[in-house]
């Protein structure tokens, strides 16, 4: 008997002809991971129910939250185009340590990705490319606060890295320097909203959705308090 576990069940928030919009569980990876090929992976069980799907943009797989995936390639490469080009607007929640003096913060700090063995994404003012996140704190607990992140820029563990570099990384973020935490077995990160502009000819115009948080995450909310 196999020891493997079923793969999460599907939160589908839109589809339609052109586009799917899911609400993405933490744990699960897009793409097939090459150290376990049999593992589930979230474009195949995806096609498995509506057939050719297209990747547009991605999230880390411990990060839940709104994720679009094009159903045609018209549509893909239309939507390629506005991510390229900031003009889709990106808002995620977070749960950081620490409690900030500020409610409202831009970190504009130049980021480099995959260095070293872990892979972090790290502050380079050399050699990172320009990036830009703008926090604002939601809700203030004791010792951690709820803040709201928009990425300006789309760099790889960008939310994760700049809440770090201003000393406040995420709830159990070990990897950005977070301690060791049992209210939550992953980064406190959720992609809570996704706003698309108009994006193909006799389609949808703009479109917004929304994500609602994941058990896991209400739960660390609850013992916050």
């Amino acid at each position: 008997m196999s020891s493997r576990l079923a793969p999460p069940a599907l939160d589908i928030l839109y589809v339609d002809d052109h586009i799917l919009v899911i609400n993405k569980p933490a744990g699960l990876s897009l793409l097939a991971e090459g150290w376990d090929r049999q593992a589930p992976y979230l474009l195949k069980m995806l096609e498995e129910q509506f057939g050719k799907l297209w990747v547009v943009h991605r999230l880390d797989k411990f990060t839940s939250g709104v994720m679009v995936l094009a159903r045609e390639a018209g549509t893909h490469r239309a939507l390629s185009t506005h991510f390229e080009r900031r003009r889709v607007e990106k808002v995620y929640h977070a749960i950081a340590v620490g409690v900030p003096a500020w409610d409202e913060r831009t970190v504009r700090l130049p980021l480099r990705a995959n260095v070293g063995h872990a892979h972090r994404t790290v502050v380079d003012a050399r050699n990172g490319k320009p990036s830009e996140t703008r926090f604002r704190v939601l809700k203030r607990y004791p010792a951690h606060v709820l803040i709201e992140a928009r990425p300006i820029s789309g760099r790889t563990h960008q939310v994760r890295a700049h809440a770090s570099a201003v000393g406040h990384p995420l709830l159990g973020d070990v990897l950005y320097g977070a301690p060791q935490t049992n209210i939550l077995a992953r980064p406190a990160l959720h992609a809570y909203s996704l706003r698309l502009p108009h994006f193909v000819q006799g389609g949808p115009g703009a479109q917004a959705f929304t994500a609602p948080y994941p058990e896991d995450f209400e739960n660390a909310l609850r013992r916050l308090t």
